[in-house]
């Protein structure tokens, strides 16, 4: 008999794996990087620009990645 505790650790592991391969597929940005975010116009530090297509600061991506909420 399996034990209730294992299945639920291995549906887990599963929906993580999941998670992590269709993250992983999904289309990175590309071209080239803004200078200034496109929300609050600050300056994208440099480090981030080299990533390319970067059109957003760190903070206010994160906002837009949660769907605005603050």
């Amino acid at each position: 008999m399996v034990c209730p505790f294992d299945r639920a650790q291995a549906l887990e592991q599963r929906q993580r794996d999941q998670a992590i391969a269709a993250q992983l597929a999904s289309a990175r940005p590309s071209g080239p990087s803004r200078t200034h975010c496109e929300d609050c116009e600050n300056a994208i530090p440099a480090a981030r620009q080299a990533l390319g297509g970067m059109t957003r600061c760190v903070p206010c991506q994160s906002i837009f990645e949660r769907g605005g909420q603050r």
